[in-house]
């Protein structure tokens, strides 16, 4: 599922990366201006990778504001809305609410990354989890990272159709609301999880992050540090596309009347389907150290 690329896309984007580089240079740490009082989204900075606002009208596509163009299909049963800033998108329990965005090298941050979100969740999962966002598959060798909430874990007889158990092994307690960051080691090694310490509200807006720097996890909540945990090492290296809002094997996603939806022929219960809005979705190469979103309303 990697994209083909002509050679002047390769160089721009060979340009663009070696940019990020050369401005991130001097340390993985980075302060993040402040945006306390601020009316207006961020702008992308020296170590934003992809930045998506979801600030588009209508349609599928989802464009990517960082220096990369990691150009996104959101699936058919996403909405647009009004976000944290502008617009945002709109996720439903279904297995057509997603945002894809095909697997690249230049996504592959080891030594140091931060994700961070506005999120609006209007309700917790029934499973282990909901991801927000990861780069994580079936696959061991297109496994990377997880960026989730957690879930209430239900199983029979409260409902009838438990959870596969895809990420049973990884988020091992119900934890509804609390943040989930896992990833796999490069030195193939047991895949780690590390959770927050308070769960984040429904039905209100909430900035989330996690950064990695090689040595620490780390968990924010509206700005502010949440819990921070020692782990050494680096990701896993993998072409796994990422995907937003939702979790189920990208191979069986196929075009059908122009959309981008997943097969439904096994199973199409969207056990893993996030319930709410996403805005302003950004990667970083380096671990921010700093994060001061406006007040949340």
């Amino acid at each position: 599922m990697r994209r083909t690329q002509a050679p002047a896309r390769q160089m721009g984007r060979a340009l663009a990366w070696a940019a990020v580089l050369l401005l991130a240079a001097g340390g993985c740490a980075h302060v993040a201006p402040s945006l306390r009082g601020s009316t207006t989204a961020p702008p992308p900075d020296s170590i934003t990778v992809a930045l998506w606002r979801m600030d588009e009208r209508a349609g599928t596509r989802v464009v990517d504001s960082g220096p990369f163009r990691f150009e996104g299909t959101a699936g058919r049963a996403t909405l647009t809305q009004f976000g944290r800033f502008g617009l945002a998108r709109s996720f439903q329990r279904s297995l057509d609410s997603f945002v894809y965005v095909p697997g690249d090298a230049a996504l592959d941050l080891s030594f140091g990354l931060a994700i961070e979100a506005w999120i609006y969740p209007r309700a917790f999962g029934r499973d282990e989890d909901t991801p927000i966002v990861g780069r994580w598959t079936e696959e061991d060798d297109r496994q990377s990272w997880l960026f989730s909430l957690g879930g209430d874990r239900l199983q029979p007889p409260v409902i009838l159709d438990p959870s596969p158990g895809y990420h049973l092994a990884l988020f091992t307690q119900p934890a509804p609301g609390y943040l989930w960051f896992a990833y796999r080691p490069a030195d193939a090694s047991p895949a780690r999880a590390y959770r927050s310490t308070r769960p984040v509200e429904l039905e209100r807006w909430t900035h989330v992050a996690v950064t990695f720097d090689g040595e620490e996890v780390r968990l924010y909540i509206d700005g502010m540090l949440d819990s921070q945990f020692a782990s050494h090492g680096r990701i896993r290296s993998s072409l796994a596309p990422l995907l937003i809002g939702n979790y189920f094997d990208p191979r069986f996603l196929n075009r059908f009347s122009g959309d981008l939806r997943p097969e439904t022929s096994a199973d199409p219960t969207p056990y893993y389907a996030y319930r709410g809005l996403i805005d302003e979705l950004r990667i970083s190469s380096a671990a921010r150290r700093e994060f001061s979103p406006p007040d949340s309303r």
